[in-house]
This record gives structure tokens, C-alpha cells and sequence, in this order.
């Protein structure tokens, strides 16, 4: 465990900025998660309630990752770490996609109860080597990439068979042309997400494998850096899946790609504005 390192390797003060970095970051949980619930609810609302769940939980991956840098405990660890962990298996119950599923899943009602073993397995499972737990957790974050790139590539494919730009989705016996994969913001979102988790785990591994190095530099802040990069990606690589989702299982909504706070600004927060549900749009 590598805040054990830093433990015996630091020196008091150099231990406390450390520390005081990590709680700080932590509250990056606390600011993104709300403007998300707020954010993703007419899709939500029109899609399936449970996804507010997913951000739900961030709040408390917020609230123990804040305490275990605090105290720095055994307890403290399993519950960050935990939080993850059914916060990932969330998301693999409300976004994985239908197309994806194995062969002998018939329906996401089946899938997610397989998800809540396989994520009760691991939760007892994470007890036996809590050193491997981090390393769990950032294999099913490559999968969770892996999934989005399939699926963009999924629809570009479609896109390009149709000849029409777009993907064409069938949904209650009706036609629907997506252009998801055909819209800039969404390649641009797609780039920026991977880019993000890419960027945030090489901080998680440097600061977990280069702690001595780093701190020789009296740079105690990577780990820190590492929170507030993990929670931004997770907004844009959510939001770009919730997006594919709406095009793929509800097409009649017209899903669009906005930024919050303002739609022409170069960076903020996506989110996803159903142009086809008047009853569910939301009015700023």
C-alpha cells in the first residue's frame, strides 16, 4: 500500500501538504456530482431513474476517499476502494450495451443480477490481497474504454453502411437516423475522455511507483492531481455512453450534445439535451 510508503519515506510537513492535497481533491466529488445529477435528469427521467444511482454513489466515493486520506486507515482504504467498485459495477448495469451482452443473457434484467454476484464476489474477494484492489479497479476502468471504443466504432460502421452519415436505429417499429458518431462534439468528447483517464492514470501510476523520485522534488500533489483528472473523465466518458445509449435505446428522444454552463465555450460540462421530449427538457 503505497500511502504506507509515504508514511515511513516523508517527513511531517512534507506528510500534512500531502494529506491536505487528497482531502481538497476529494471535494472535486462533492462539486461534479450534483451539477451531474442536475444535468443528466430529463435523460434520466425519460431513460431509466436508476442512472442518477451512478453519480449518487460518486458522492460517497467523494466522502471516503476524503476520509481514508484522513485517517489513513485499513477501514478507511476498503471503503474508497469498495465505493469504486459498485460505483464501476453501476455502470455496467445501467449502460452496458444490449448488443454486447453474452449469449446466454436475454435481457439487462438477467445482466445485472449476473453484475450483482460478480460485485459481491469481489467485494468479499477484495479482503483477502487488498493490495491487488487498486489494480482490479483500473482493469475494469480499461474494459469500461475498451467498451466505449467498440461501441464509437459500432456506430461509425453503421454510419458508413447506410451511406445517409448516420446510423439507423430501429426502435417500436419506427426508423430513427442517428448521428452520434457523425457529430464533432461527440468524436471530440470521445477523444477528451480517453485522453483524461489516460492522463489521470499515468499520475495514479507515477505517484504509485515514483513516490521516493517525486518527493525528492518536494512534488507531493500527483495523487491529488489524480482525483480531480479521474472525476472530470468520468463526466465526459459517462456522458458520452449515456449519449450513445439514448441514440441506440431511446432514438425517438433526439439526443443532442450540449456544455454546461455555456453550449460555446471550448471546455465545460456535457451533458445531454432530448430535443424529441418537451415533457422532459430541461429549462434553465
Amino acid at each position: 500500500m503505497h500511502l504506507l510508503i509515504h508514511l515511513e519515506q516523508s517527513n511531517t510537513d512534507g506528510l500534512q501538504a500531502e494529506t491536505a492535497t487528497w482531502e481538497i481533491s476529494s471535494f472535486f466529488f462533492f462539486i461534479i456530482s450534483p451539477i451531474m445529477l442536475y444535468l443528466l435528469h430529463p435523460y434520466a427521467k425519460e431513460r431509466n431513474l436508476a442512472i442518477h444511482m451512478v453519480w449518487t454513489m460518486m458522492i460517497f466515493v467523494g466522502l471516503f476517499s476524503a476520509y481514508f486520506h484522513m485517517t489513513l486507515s485499513f477501514v478507511g482504504q476498503m471503503l474508497d476502494e469498495l465505493s469504486i467498485l459498485w460505483v464501476l459495477a453501476m455502470v455496467y448495469v445501467v449502460w452496458f450495451p444490449r448488443r454486447l451482452f453474452p449469449s446466454f443473457i436475454k435481457d439487462r434484467s438477467t445482466f445485472s443480477n449476473l453484475v450483482l454476484v460478480i460485485t459481491i464476489v469481489s467485494t468479499l474477494s477484495s479482503f483477502v490481497k487488498p493490495t491487488a484492489n487498486a489494480y482490479v479497479l483500473n482493469c475494469f476502468g480499461i474494459h469500461m474504454v475498451y467498451m466505449l471504443a467498440v461501441e464509437m466504432k459500432w456506430y461509425v460502421n453503421s454510419a458508413s453502411v447506410t451511406g445517409l452519415g448516420a446510423a439507423l436505429i430501429c426502435y417500436d417499429n419506427q426508423y430513427y437516423l442517428s448521428l452520434s458518431c457523425t457529430d464533432q462534439k461527440a468524436l471530440r468528447l470521445c477523444k477528451v475522455s480517453v485522453a483524461l483517464w489516460v492522463l489521470a492514470v499515468s499520475c495514479w501510476i507515477s505517484d504509485r511507483f515514483g513516490c521516493s523520485f517525486w518527493q525528492s522534488l518536494n512534488f507531493c500533489y500527483l495523487h491529488g492531481i489524480w482525483h480531480i483528472l479521474i472525476v472530470i473523465a468520468v463526466a465526459y466518458g459517462t456522458t458520452l455512453i449515456a449519449y450513445l445509449d439514448a441514440s441506440y435505446e431511446i432514438p425517438y428522444s433526439l439526443p443532442v450534445l450540449q456544455y454546461w454552463p455555456c453550449d460555446r465555450w471550448a471546455v465545460g460540462i456535457p451533458h445531454i439535451v432530448l430535443k424529441g421530449t418537451t415533457k422532459t427538457q430541461k429549462r434553465c
